[in-house]
């Protein structure tokens, strides 16, 4: 499969329909996604699988993933939101 078909269905998987999840997921594979090594890639691509209400409960920070990988990919959207320009995010 092309890199670019891969990214399109990645990000359709990332657009989840609610917003606090969309504000975080979808920036992040627009600009970092390609700038992970392939283990990173391979855990984002696990992590869009679960369900929205990990998701959620992960991406506040109010609870960890317990697997390894997951918690660093989280850990990594949620620092790349709290250190962009994304003023929305801020509002979470």
């Amino acid at each position: 499969m092309s890199e670019d078909i891969t990214l399109k269905r990645l990000y359709w998987h990332s657009r989840r329909g609610m917003w606090e999840l969309d504000l975080l997921l979808v920036p992040f594979l627009e600009h970092r996604y390609s700038e992970l090594d392939e283990r990173d890639r391979e855990a984002f691509r696990a992590l869009i699988e679960e369900e929205d209400q990990d998701l959620f409960v992960w991406l506040m920070r109010r609870e960890w993933p317990q697997d390894d990988a997951l918690r660093r990919v989280v850990k990594m959207i949620v620092e790349y939101a709290e250190t962009t320009g994304n003023d929305q995010y801020r509002t979470l």
